[in-house]
């Protein structure tokens, strides 16, 4: 003998209807601070988006927006280079300006 499985009430009961409203407006408030986006991914990028999120196990869309967060970060201040060493040469050897000056030193003549 074949039993048939119930099928669930597609009705939601009166007493389900809160949680319900609750439910769409949670629903409502996530898609208020959360935006869908349609972004033109290049095949090779997607690719190594989906082995890094498989890799750290969390979405493409998780790490697509950490890295979206760590990119628009004020840069950091850059501290000051240090001061390249000097030194005495003599003096130019040979007039740059001047071509033969310069072939008559390359060459030797």
């Amino acid at each position: 003998m074949v039993r048939s499985i119930p099928r669930p009430n597609r009705h939601v009961p009166r007493v389900a209807r809160p949680a319900v409203r609750r439910l769409t407006y949670c629903h409502t408030l996530c898609m208020v601070t959360h935006m869908k986006t349609t972004l033109n991914i290049d095949n090779t990028v997607m690719a190594a988006l989906k082995r890094e999120a498989a890799r750290r196990g969390c979405t493409m869309s998780e790490l697509v927006e950490t890295a979206l967060r760590l990119f628009l970060q004020s840069p950091k201040k850059r501290r000051s280079l240090p001061e390249l060493p000097t030194f005495k040469s003599g003096g130019a050897l040979v007039d740059i300006a001047n071509r033969e000056s310069l072939y008559q030193a390359m060459e030797g003549r």
